[in-house]
């Protein structure tokens, strides 16, 4: 981001201009599956959460089917320029670096990205209290790439391939802390798993938009801003923030 939350490197590639490959009755839309509580796949095998709640209200008001496809985080925006789906609903943030590769809807949340480590541990957010630390992000997120722009030379960073394997270092004890976008973490610090840890100093960044990512030039962009309006405006989105926060991140 400086690129502050998911940020993939490998994005730029694979460009796809034109107009949209949606049918007129079908949306495909592309999600990670792992990323609680905004996208996820259930016990039953069915992929849940904010994102796809947002995604199928979006859809009932365009009067299209939604049909949600699972893809590797590192791999989505290749992905969708490939047409594998026609847009990315799976909390990604807008940036710079992404804006080259795809266009971005309105956003439809603000996160921000927060440490967390064990409850009662000596973890101090500032950089002299940080040196040598060993801290864990996911890879090709804005926290990941925050640890490397602003601590790479004072913590031992670590990256994974998803948020819970991070989280599994950290309860291992291999990792002194994660940082991590603040609405993931205080949901898993909310699970059994996650009890012994807790928040440390104040969000290191707080202005994170996250929107919809759809292929260059496609006027669906335009059709799904429309529908993000209509859900905001008719109580939709609120029922949907209800569901998962007790605090609105709109």
């Amino acid at each position: 981001m400086q690129k502050y939350k998911k940020i993939l490197l490998a994005a730029a590639a694979t460009l796809a201009f034109g107009t949209s490959a949606v049918a007129a009755d079908k949306l495909k839309i592309g999600t990670e599956g792992a990323y609680p509580p905004f996208n996820l796949i259930d016990a039953s095998g069915q992929v849940v959460g904010f994102d796809i709640d947002i995604a199928n209200a979006l859809c009932t008001k365009m009067q299209v089917e939604c049909e949600v496809v699972t893809s590797d985080w590192d791999g989505i925006i290749p992905a969708l320029n490939a047409k594998k789906f026609d847009a990315i609903v799976a909390s990604m943030s807008i940036t710079e670096e992404r804006q080259q590769a795809v266009d971005f809807t309105d956003p439809y949340y603000t996160n921000k990205l927060q440490f967390i480590a064990a409850k009662g541990s000596d973890f101090k957010t500032d950089e002299a209290s940080l040196k040598g630390k060993v801290i864990g992000a996911q890879r090709a997120t804005i926290a990941g790439t925050w640890l490397e722009d602003n601590l790479g030379d004072v913590v031992d960073i670590k990256l994974y391939d998803t948020q819970e394997n991070a989280y599994l270092d950290l309860t291992s004890g291999r990792l002194d802390g994660v940082l991590a976008d603040t609405f993931v973490n205080w949901e898993w610090l909310k699970s059994d798993a996650g009890k012994g840890f807790e928040f440390k100093g104040d969000p290191v960044f707080d202005n994170d938009k996250i929107g919809i990512a759809v292929r260059k030039g496609d006027p669906l962009r335009e059709k799904l801003n429309k529908a993000l309006q209509e859900i905001v405006a008719d109580g939709t989105y609120k029922k949907i923030n209800d569901k998962y926060f007790p605090f609105s991140i709109y």
